[in-house]
This record gives structure tokens, C-alpha cells and sequence, in this order.
């Protein structure tokens, strides 16, 4: 009995345990797919992540998958699950979208800036809200400060619900002062200097111009160009096994100071003995070698081993070869501290240009560009002619920006295409404008003009102009390709009136009136003869605080004059661009002789000559550019002296900066510059790179200068002790409106009669 009674316990209590257990879900077909809960999202876009449709099997597998595919779409906060018969039920919680993102505090990175970076992130005006990619991009903004040397900066946000399940987000910075480099130690260094060697650095202690150039502020990118910098210096000096063993940057407590340690090793000083040619050459083995900068008997150098394999590439990239590849080899002997290097040429298959196209010029015709080519289809590729038509097109001045590729042609492996892709610039303008110049004034313009009317590269410009000086109408046309062989011409009608006086001359007024025609004839790729033609109708009339040096030429050749005037010009150019250019050379000498013609004519002659020049210094981020005019003039025939108002003048941001336009030289009677017959200038610039606006950087241009020259009257001599100097900063803006121009010049070597004029500047008017 006893037996029978437990045996019943165990089984009632087996049953009681398996009531206990959960019910696993029953399976069924569904019939039907019900959502609930959406707000922004479309249950379209539920059910294209959904694994499962009407008409599947539904049980606790097919659930857990379900849940997991509509979680890591990222949309919602929470999914359910329902049964309601043989329909299934998904009930949502959507996260939030981001309806706003407001940045303050931000001021050494521009607002744009930060959230076109924060795009990569996902996080962006409309993206759905996740807390976790709010951290990570305020780790990015703390990031990307650091990287300006801003360690002390915090940033903080504020997250706001708005409408329609929408959250906006106020991201507050505060960047605190930037950290400042105290010490730079290079440790291990004994054959060169510490002072030489941070010479080589672009990171230095805080320095005068450090304010402009932000040297002293630390970034692992900028530690890092200059470790290379170092390194090169000492490869370039045949430290072949030089190595930079390690670095150290700690910064104090208060984030305020950094200091830098680097240790070196230097190792010997290896020299060259001997040079080779390796490989197939294709052109002639003298002919390469005289584009190897380094020889035997010389210290090893990286940077001539560099530029001689940079050379022959280029060399081979001339006869087509643009896929040439020439890998220097040492052979280096430890014992004796020798290095013999071997240049191995490895020419690859002659390519071909299958086809050249260009792309972004909207309303710049195809013609305009392709004339400008000097790659031609079907021919092997040339790759300095592919860069010379970057630079054509750069010259034209009708591109902001001008960019090539030379892409493989899929399937070959001799042929490429071009591509160029250019930015055009705005060439046109109809209206009215405004202008002021401290010398003329205020300027009222009214003119149509349009460098590259209808796309065809042409340039026509009707200008009614304004001012204080003169009154000016033109009309003027010109083409630069008045045949197919690339001969320019241009036509020009005019009308003006001066007040000399209000240009700070001597007083009196013209009134002139003709035609000018011209033409440009290219010699070469970089050299163009010109000539000129034209005809002025010119009226003198004086007042009586006019002075005697006026009142008698007036006496000897009359008041009212018909000139002819032939002219001829020679310009050597090869400079990049044709506006704010940076590289290159520029060359122009022209002379113009009036002749003897009906009427009562004038016979005299002007000679002009002018150059410039631009070269990369210190690292590249500045350029020199040097410069100087030279002009003179005379009479012949029954012509007395050289027409007046045909002088030479200077002073002004024109020609010497810091003094007053037109002020210099010789003076008449009445104590007002005249100008002279002979005119000597000379200049000397560092283009400075633009800090903070990079966006504007293709129209902004910062220099510092030194400026010199005069201008010297028939009887007097030329002499440098008369010269005038000035010194200072200038910048030009190329804005939508106009060009901008201001200088701030020091004058010096100046006399007490000169007129000075510390600041100047241009608006509206061109330079």
C-alpha cells in the first residue's frame, strides 16, 4: 500500500513540473502582416528588411530571427511580437530622427567644416538619432582640435525633443587656448648643430611671426613631415643609415606647454663611386646620363638619386612611355663607407591616346578647350604636353580650377584616355557699378563685357566710366584665334576726358578720341611678336595755373594733334596661370613710334620693357617673384621733346607702394609732378600661403614686398642715389564685384618733398 501511495506522489508530481514548463509558441501560416507604432518610417521599409512573408511558417526561430533583422537596421528602440489568430502583429518604437544640429563655441573651424566631416559618421540633419554615434563624434570634434594643438577643449551637447519623434542637437565647444611648443630636443646628434637641424623643422618655439604661421602649435601630421625633413637632411648629406630611434611628446598639466625630445642616431658619411644604367634604355645612354644630378666621387644624396629618377621618367614619359618606372639600386660597401648606385630602367609598352575629353565647362565651347590641347589623339602619349594643356587652359583665364587623369583604357594595355576637368570662372558682367580709389575717387561705372562670350573664347566689353580723372567710353573685341593657326586680334574705339590735376599732375585736361588695332602672332609655344596699329585725335587745353613747361610745348606744336601710332612687342610667357600666377617666367618688351601724318601730328617714341619671376622657396608654401620696369621716350623730327602727357610717372600701388600716385619725379613751374622721360623700377615679393581661408585661396593673394625705382626728366641723370624704397604688406581679393587691392608700405630712402601715403587701396577698379 505503502509502494502504490509513492508511486502516485511521483507521478503527480512529474505532471505538477511539466504544467510549470513554459508553452513553447505553436506554429502557424500566416495569413497576414499588421505594423503599429510607425511614425516616419514607411512600413514598406519594414517589410523589405523583414525575413518572412505572408504565407511562411511562424515559430520561435523564425521570431528571434525577425527581431534581429529589424533591430540592426538601427531604426527603432523596441520590437514586438503578437499573434492575433493566424496574423502576425509587429509592434514598433522608432528612434528619434535628428532634426536640428546647432554648433556654438567653434570659431578656429568653421561650422560647414565640422558638419560636412560629421556626415561620414552617419550624423547629419535627418539621420536617425543613436546616443552612441553622438559620443563618437564628439570624440571626432576633440580629435580634430587636438590636431590644431587645442588640447584643453571640451565639448558638450544638448540633446532637445522637438515634433514629429525629432530630437535637436546643440553641440557646445570650448577650445581654450591652444598649446604652445617650450623645447624641441634633439638628442644624439653630433655632426650637426641643434640650431641647424630645427632649421629644417616647420614646428619651432614661439616665434615673432608665429601669430600668422601657427609654427608653434604641435600636430602629430606636421612632427611627422619634419622627421622626414630631417631625415632627408641627413640622407642629402650621405648619412646613409641615419634613423630616427624614437620621440617623445609629453605636455604639462595645464595643457598649456609641450616639449618634444627626438632621438637619432647619425652613422657614417658614405660617398659615391660609381654610377650605372641598368635595363632598356631606348633612347641613347648619353642622353640619359645628362639628366643624373648625382656622379662619382660626390656624397650620397636621396634628394639628386630622387630628382634623376624623376628625370628620366619624365624623359621616357616624353616618347610615350607613361608608365616607365625607374627604381634606383645601392650597392653599399660598410667597410670602405661607399655606394654604388645603378639606375635600372624599366621602359614598360609605348601608350597611346585613345581619346581626350573635358568635362564641368558648361557653357565654355568644346573647341575652346581643345585648340588649347597640344596632346594629339591617336598619338603616343606625351606627358609634358599633357601638362603644358593644363596649363594652356589654366592661361586662358576662363577656369577656376583646371585638373587631368590619365586613366587606363579598360582591356588594353597601351592606350589611356585624358580627361580634363575644369571649374570655369565667372566671365561676365552687365550692370552698374561703384567703385573708389584714393587717387581717383569716387568711381561710377556702367559696362557689358564678357571674356568668353557665348563659349567661343572670345571677348567683347562696351565700359562707360566716371570719376574725379576722366570720363571713358569704349568699346573693344577681341579673339584670341582670328585665324586657325592661333593669330589674335583685337579692335578697340574710344573716348575720354582727364583732369590731370585731380591725378596729382600738373594742371591740365585732354580730351581724346580713336581706334586701335591689334595683333599677336606665336612663334613658339612661349614666345608671341605683336603688333599695333592706331589712331588718336588729341585735345590740350590748359588754365591759367597751368605751368610753363605746358603753356610752351603748347607755343611750339600746338594744343590739337592727329596721331598715328604703329607699335611692336615681343613677350616670352610661361607662367601658370593668367590670373594671381605662382610659377614661371614672364618676358614683354614693345616700342611705339608716332608717326608723321596730314594734320598737325606729333613725332616721338616710346620703348618699354618689363619682367617677372616666379620661384618656390622654403618648402614650397612661399614664392619669390622679382620684377622690374624699365621705359623711355623721346622726340624726333620737328617734334621738340617728348609730348607731356606721353611722360612716364610714378608712385602709387601701381608702381611704388607707400607713396602718393603719380607724385614722383621731376616738377613743373608750379610745383606739380610732370613725369619724366625715362622710368626705372624694381620689386621683390613672397607670396605668403593664406591661413584660415582655404576656400578662398585661389582669389586671395597675401605678399610682403620691397619696392624701388623713380621716374627722370631729359635733362637729368639716371642715378641710384635719387631712388626711392618703400617696404610693407599687401593683398589682393579677385571678388565677384571686382578686385580688391590694399597695401600698408613703409617708405624709406625717401626725400622731404616726396608725398607720402602709408595705406592704399583699390575697390571695384581693375589693377
Amino acid at each position: 500500500m505503502r509502494f502504490i501511495v509513492n508511486k502516485l506522489l511521483y507521478i503527480l508530481t512529474i505532471s505538477l513540473l511539466l504544467l510549470a514548463q513554459p508553452q513553447a509558441a505553436q506554429e502557424f501560416v500566416i495569413q497576414d502582416i499588421r505594423v503599429e507604432g510607425l511614425e516616419r518610417i514607411t512600413p514598406g521599409t519594414v517589410f523589405n528588411y523583414l525575413p518572412m512573408k505572408v504565407g511562411d511558417t511562424f515559430d520561435d526561430s523564425r521570431s528571434t530571427e525577425a527581431v534581429k533583422a529589424l533591430f540592426k537596421t538601427g531604426f527603432f528602440e523596441d520590437v514586438k511580437l503578437e499573434r492575433d489568430g493566424n496574423n502576425l502583429i509587429l509592434i514598433f518604437k522608432e528612434r528619434p530622427s535628428i532634426g536640428s544640429i546647432t554648433m556654438s563655441g567653434n570659431e578656429d573651424i568653421e561650422t560647414d567644416e565640422l558638419l560636412e566631416n560629421l556626415k561620414q559618421f552617419g550624423f547629419a540633419e535627418g539621420r536617425v538619432f543613436v546616443q552612441s554615434t553622438l559620443d563618437q563624434v564628439k570624440q571626432e570634434l576633440q580629435r580634430q582640435y587636438y590636431s590644431n594643438g587645442k588640447y584643453a577643449v571640451k565639448v558638450n551637447s544638448t540633446i532637445t525633443e522637438l515634433d514629429n519623434n525629432r530630437v535637436g542637437i546643440l553641440i557646445e565647444v570650448s577650445e581654450g587656448l591652444a598649446a604652445k611648443i617650450k623645447k624641441i630636443n634633439i638628442v644624439g646628434n653630433k655632426v650637426y648643430s641643434e640650431k641647424r637641424l630645427l632649421k629644417e623643422f616647420k614646428l619651432s618655439t614661439p616665434g615673432l611671426l608665429s601669430f600668422y604661421t601657427n609654427n608653434d602649435q604641435y600636430s602629430k601630421q606636421k612632427l611627422s613631415g619634419d622627421l622626414e625633413a630631417l631625415r632627408s637632411y641627413y640622407l642629402d648629406g650621405g648619412y646613409l643609415n641615419f634613423n630616427v630611434e624614437s620621440t617623445q611628446v609629453s605636455i604639462t598639466p595645464d595643457k598649456k606647454d609641450i616639449y618634444i625630445t627626438i632621438n637619432v642616431t647619425e652613422g657614417e658619411q658614405y660617398s659615391v663611386t660609381e654610377v650605372k644604367l641598368a635595363g632598356d634604355y631606348i633612347l641613347p645612354e648619353e642622353s640619359l646620363f645628362e639628366l643624373i644630378s648625382i656622379e662619382s666621387g660626390t656624397l650620397f644624396s636621396r634628394r639628386k638619386i630622387t630628382n634623376s629618377s624623376k628625370a628620366l621618367t619624365e624623359r621616357l614619359g616624353q616618347e610615350g612611355y607613361s608608365f616607365a618606372n625607374v627604381n634606383s639600386i645601392p650597392d653599399i660597401n660598410k667597410e670602405e663607407k661607399t655606394v654604388s648606385i645603378t639606375f635600372f630602367v624599366d621602359p614598360g609598352k609605348r601608350v597611346y591616346v585613345r581619346r581626350i575629353s573635358f568635362t564641368g565647362n558648361a557653357k565654355t565651347k568644346d573647341v575652346v578647350l581643345r585648340r588649347e590641347m597640344r596632346q594629339l589623339e591617336g598619338a603616343w602619349i606625351s606627358t609634358t604636353q599633357v601638362e603644358r594643356g593644363k596649363q594652356r587652359l589654366q592661361r586662358t583665364g576662363f577656369f577656376e580650377d583646371v585638373n587631368v587623369e590619365t586613366p587606363a583604357v579598360a582591356g588594353t594595355t597601351d592606350q589611356v584616355d585624358i580627361n580634363y576637368t575644369v571649374e570655369e570662372r565667372s566671365g561676365g558682367q552687365l550692370g552698374a557699378g561703384i567703385g573708389f580709389s584714393q587717387t581717383q575717387g569716387l568711381i561710377f561705372n556702367t559696362n557689358i563685357s564678357q571674356n568668353n562670350i557665348f563659349g567661343t573664347g572670345n571677348r567683347i566689353q562696351f565700359g562707360f566710366n566716371n570719376s574725379n580723372v576722366n570720363t571713358r567710353y569704349n568699346l573693344g573685341y577681341s579673339t584670341p584665334y582670328f585665324t586657325d593657326d592661333g593669330i589674335g586680334a583685337a579692335y578697340d574705339v574710344f573716348y575720354r576726358e582727364t583732369n590731370a590735376e585731380d591725378a596729382n599732375l600738373a594742371v591740365f585736361e585732354t580730351k581724346e578720341y580713336g581706334v586701335n588695332f591689334g595683333l599677336s602672332l606665336p612663334v613658339t609655344e612661349y614666345n608671341t611678336i605683336g603688333t599695333s596699329f592706331g589712331y588718336t585725335n588729341t585735345e590740350i587745353t590748359t588754365e591759367v595755373a597751368s605751368s610753363f613747361q605746358i603753356t610752351d610745348f603748347i607755343n611750339k606744336n600746338g594744343n590739337k594733334y592727329d596721331i598715328l601710332k604703329f607699335g611692336v612687342n615681343y613677350a616670352y610667357d610661361t607662367r601658370n596661370k593668367a590670373i594671381l600666377p605662382d610659377k614661371g617666367a614672364f618676358q614683354r618688351i614693345s616700342a611705339s613710334i608716332a608717326l608723321p601724318g596730314p594734320g598737325n601730328s606729333l613725332e616721338y617714341y616710346k620703348i618699354n620693357y618689363e619682367a617677372k619671376w616666379f620661384k618656390d622657396i622654403y618648402n614650397q608654401d612661399f614664392v619669390l617673384v622679382l620684377g622690374g620696369k624699365f621705359g623711355y621716350g623721346d622726340s624726333y623730327g620737328d617734334t621738340t621733346e617728348l609730348p607731356f602727357f606721353e611722360n612716364f610717372y610714378a608712385g602709387g600701388p601701381r608702381t611704388l607702394r607707400g607713396y602718393e600716385e603719380n607724385t614722383l619725379g621731376p616738377r613743373d613751374s608750379t610745383n606739380r609732378a610732370i613725369g619724366g622721360d625715362t622710368r626705372i623700377l624694381a620689386n621683390a615679393e613672397v607670396i605668403l600661403p593664406v591661413p584660415f581661408l582655404t576656400s578662398f585661396k585661389k582669389s586671395i593673394r597675401l605678399t610682403t614686398f620691397v619696392d624701388a625705382g623713380n621716374v627722370f626728366g631729359a635733362n637729368e641723370d639716371v642715378s641710384f642715389d635719387d631712388m626711392r624704397y618703400s617696404a610693407g604688406l599687401s593683398g589682393i581679393w579677385i571678388s565677384p564685384f571686382g578686385a580688391v587691392s590694399a597695401s600698408i608700405a613703409m617708405p624709406f630712402g625717401d626725400k622731404s618733398t616726396d608725398e607720402i601715403q602709408n595705406f592704399q587701396f583699390n575697390f571695384g577698379t581693375s589693377f
